[in-house]
């Protein structure tokens, strides 16, 4: 990226300059060299249709830096976000700032996936099947909202359901009033013309700029267009930000899966359809009970099986093979019972398919690949080895009252850099974590990127004022019984110094909560994972001003707390993947057999973008203050310890509690050198 800026990457510097339109009309925008440099090698890289690998620490100020050359460029961008908070916070806050700052009239999207738009049909059936949602009607409270349901969908424009802030996110009620791209009617449904989903897809597919999540992006470069053909072809540039999240999201749409819950609902979408077809639900309801009843015969029969597991180790149970035997029996009378309903009704259509594909997806997953094809079903897999060889890996997952069979690829590069080259588009991948000790090998090789400039602006903070690392001393072996006390002995101090103010995150569900029980009489507002809502954990948290936030890995990155209510981020134990995790060992076990170190390769790095996410929750601002507390003896006592360390921002670091209190003690000004040094 060297030699003279291109005309896009000029004009790019001078927008983001003292002097230019975003300094005179966003309030608070102060020019900053790094996102200059930031948004310059984004131009450079959109001019020359180029890779880039970007990391831009927190502060850098990196949504401007990509949205000026994204806006500036005329070219046709989709922007892809972590979340669907961060697609909001983006498109509706970042964006029209910008946008309005620089005077462009380019049009501007924002696209989710069907899941989040209300789907009249189905709300329609709802209301003239009230036996559909027995189940989400359960209490009065579900009944209350279905009512507030009914009552929006007179007024919206967009039917998009974040719209409804009394609508929980884990609502059993949304897959009632949303739809799938299995059960969709597509133009058969007699309210096609009015589909939010439709008129969504048609304002991104004529937008300059889209906003969609790694989900929607990874659905459709998947292919899995959801019934309404693709958006991104025709893009001119793609920009990934919290780009650290999308070979783990590429696994699971690469892979393939099905659940108790879309069986279920088959079942009962059946039933549904048969009100207005003369004579149908004396051949589908005996399928459909038959079918109801195998999905929950099966979770039972799983009862004893750990939470987490390969197939084999299911299949190995002698008293769970019949169940599968009888959900397979039951998908497949449904099939046969839906055949001569097809032309009936559109939904029996619709539905046929949806008992054809669960059925195969069953047999691919149980490794039946001679059954599939006395099936007739000829559907190309994408590559991967249907029996969970060397190149995927069959799994289940349960939960209190379901399950989840999946099929996992092990290496998603193949199919990411195919789908990118055949973009023909400016690819940039960004976010605050991407490289390990200063490199980018690790998420280049996941993202199949052989070639790409590369970009690293560290967070642009003084952190010889703003922060400290401290690292207790005489911590047990992580492994120790003794481990979780020694934490919370190690803590307490450093949170009589800070007034509270802080994030306790933990490797377990269990240490949280041996902690949650050891601190609940403390003098500090306790905030515990799972006992609201986040949304409403977060805000309650800041209102305290001096509250205690115990969390595990889902706190580690996409909270953003910033200012005095979080002056401590405490980590019990480097953030190793968990051993259970069935698609990760297997991952590991293809790195060794291709002769690779799974250590080295795959677990270290893994583990230090997620401690650098961890630890980025600390410092937002340039006027925050902190200490970052880790509490693994690993750290000094391994020799890979230094690769965390090398790849955290410059922290000093401290081994002396003194020195913490010190911090804290300071109102103003450096705080005195660590007395402990670097370790």
């Amino acid at each position: 990226m060297a030699g003279p800026a291109s005309r896009l990457a000029a004009g790019v510097r001078d927008a983001l300059s003292a002097e230019a339109a975003l300094a005179a009309r966003i309030p608070g925008f102060v020019a900053r060299p790094a996102q200059q440099r930031l948004a310059m090698a984004i131009a450079d890289a959109f001019e020359h249709r180029d890779v880039l690998l970007a990391e831009a620490g927190t502060g850098t100020g990196k949504t401007f830096a990509y949205l000026v050359p994204a806006l500036l460029s005329g070219m046709k961008t989709i922007v892809s976000t972590g979340t669907r908070a961060l697609q909001d916070q983006l498109y509706l806050r970042d964006l029209p700032r910008v946008r309005d700052a620089l005077g462009t009239g380019l049009k501007t999207a924002l696209l989710k996936g069907r899941s989040n738009y209300l789907c009249r049909y189905r709300m329609e059936q709802a209301k003239g099947e009230p036996h559909l949602l027995k189940g989400a009607f359960a209490s009065r409270e579900i009944a209350a909202q279905f009512q507030r349901v009914v009552a929006w969908s007179g007024r919206t424009r967009m039917g998009d359901l974040s719209e409804l802030d009394a609508l929980p996110e884990d609502s059993p009620l949304l897959p009632q009033v949303t739809s799938t791209a299995d059960n969709c009617l597509g133009s058969e449904c007699p309210f096609w013309g009015e589909c939010f989903v439709v008129q969504a897809r048609q304002r991104a597919q004529s937008a300059d700029l889209v906003v969609v999540n790694h989900h929607l992006l990874l659905a459709d470069l998947a292919l899995k267009q959801e019934g309404f053909g693709e958006i991104l072809p025709g893009a001119q540039a793609f920009v990934v930000d919290e780009a650290h999240q999308l070979p783990e999201l590429a696994a699971q749409f690469f892979g393939e899966g099905l659940g108790a819950r879309p069986l279920v609902e088959l079942a009962r979408d059946v039933v549904g359809e048969c009100k207005d077809v003369p004579g149908a639900l004396a051949s589908v309801q005996a399928p459909a009970f038959a079918l109801e009843q195998a999905a929950r015969s099966l979770r039972a029969a799983m009862d004893g099986l750990p939470v987490r597991g390969t197939a084999w180790r299911a299949l190995d149970e002698v008293d769970i093979e019949p169940a599968f035997a009888t959900l397979s029996a039951a998908l497949h009378g449904m099939v046969e019972a839906l055949a001569p309903l097809r032309e009936a009704a559109p939904g029996f259509d619709a539905a046929h398919l949806r008992a054809r594909d669960q059925l195969s997806r069953l047999r691919r997953w149980l490794g039946e690949q001679a059954a599939d094809a006395a099936d007739g079903d000829d559907d190309d897999d994408a590559g991967f080895d249907r029996t969970g060889g060397a190149t995927s890996v069959h799994w289940y997952e349960l939960t209190p009252k379901g399950f989840r069979l999946q099929r996992t690829p092990l290496d998603v590069s193949g199919p990411l850099r195919t789908h990118r080259e055949q973009s023909r588009a400016a690819w940039v991948f960004t976010s605050a974590t991407l490289a390990v000790a200063g490199r980018f090998d690790h998420v280049a090789q996941r993202l199949g990127i052989e070639h790409a400039a590369e970009l690293i602006e560290p967070s642009p903070f003084d952190w010889d004022r703003q922060a400290l690392c401290y690292l207790p001393p005489r911590m047990p072996e992580p492994a120790a019984r003794e481990f979780g006390a020694a934490v919370l002995e190690a803590v307490r101090p450093v949170l009589e110094a800070s007034a509270g103010r802080a994030f306790l995150l933990f490797a377990s569900h269990r240490a949280l909560r041996e902690a949650a029980e050891a601190l609940r009489d403390g003098p500090w507002p306790l905030f515990v994972q799972g006992s609201e809502p986040r949304h409403v954990l977060l805000q309650r948290f800041r209102e305290s001003g001096n509250g205690v936030l115990l969390g595990t890995a889902s706190f580690r990155e996409g909270v953003d707390v910033a200012g005095d209510a979080l002056s401590v981020v405490v980590i019990d134990k480097l953030p190793f993947a968990a051993p259970d995790d069935p698609v990760f060992e297997a991952r590991l076990d293809a790195i060794r057999r291709a002769g690779g170190n799974p250590f080295r390769d795959e677990q270290l790095p893994q583990a230090v973008i997620a401690l650098k996410q961890g630890a980025g929750r600390l410092i937002r601002t340039e006027t925050d203050r902190g200490v970052l507390v880790l509490c693994d003896p690993r750290l000094t006592q391994k020799t890979y310890g230094r690769v965390f360390l090398d790849s955290l921002p410059p922290l000093p670091t401290t081994r002396d509690l003194a020195d913490v209190q010190a911090f804290f003690s300071a109102q103003s000004g450096p705080h005195p050198m660590p007395a402990g040094g670097q370790p």
